[in-house]
């Protein structure tokens, strides 16, 4: 699968996967989890998963504004970690986290008990081996704040054209400064970043509710049918005809 990442926490429960991000492969199993503190693109497989032994994986959106709340009660500072990183659960997560899970099915007590649950999660997360670089998403005014907030513009409105200078006023930045931080944080330029997103939500709505390539193309804001058949095949190794046949085969 490929997907621009949120920053989330993956924790493993069963099976094994390996995701390539920001040009290094990690491969994680049972009892560890991987941490994306940035909004990069990654390519992940599941490379042990079985009828017998599904594969199962509890993944959990990283929260700014929850770690901003938390920024005064704890005594992380934003360091230089690398934005990937995995690493054995700790036992704080995983008992958070389970209860957290135990409320799935319990609707009436995940509404009073979830923004606990949720607080108490980012704690011991800001607590752990990944505290630095998820504190700098809490940080409104890092460049990873920052970024996030162009990041946001380009999430909610990926079809239509945005001016790299909008996305520098978002982020209260020079577009010189911008780029170079984009760049550093997410591994692509905006207008990459952009594109990987529109060939993303496209391919998801050809295999997931039938669109046609033209209809899928048009949607996500391609004028040419062409052109994007052409991006889409460097980005899945596959044109969008062959890719939709290859999946349909696999299902």
């Amino acid at each position: 699968m490929v997907a621009v990442q949120k920053p989330v926490i993956a924790m493993l429960l069963q099976g094994r996967k390996r995701v390539t991000t920001l040009g290094a492969s990690f491969e994680y199993a049972p009892g560890e989890a991987m941490v994306v503190a940035a909004d990069i693109p990654t390519v992940s497989r599941i490379t042990r998963a079985s009828i017998a032994a599904p594969y199962y994986a509890l993944v959990l959106e990283l929260d700014p504004a929850i770690l901003r709340a938390l920024r005064p009660a704890v005594s992380v500072r934003p360091g230089d970690a690398p934005p990937v990183r995995v690493e054995p659960i700790d036992t704080e997560v995983i008992d958070a986290s389970l209860r957290l899970a135990r409320l799935l099915d319990r609707p009436e007590a995940l509404s009073v008990l979830a923004d606990g649950l949720l607080r108490e999660l980012h704690y011991w997360l800001l607590m752990g081996v990944h505290g630095p670089a998820i504190a700098a998403l809490g940080v409104p005014d890092s460049h990873a704040g920052r970024i996030a907030r162009a990041v946001d513009i380009l999430r909610r409105e990926y079809a239509r054209p945005i001016r790299v200078e909008e996305l520098a006023e978002a982020a209260a930045m020079s577009e010189p400064a911008f780029h170079k931080h984009f760049r550093a944080i997410t591994s692509l330029s905006p207008l990459q970043f952009q594109k990987q997103l529109r060939l993303i939500e496209a391919r998801r709505l050809m295999l997931a509710e039938g669109a046609k390539i033209a209809q899928a193309a048009h949607t996500v804001g391609y004028a040419s049918v062409t052109q994007f058949t052409r991006e889409y095949g460097r980005l899945f190794d596959a044109p969008p005809g062959k890719d939709i046949r290859a999946a349909g085969a696999a299902a």
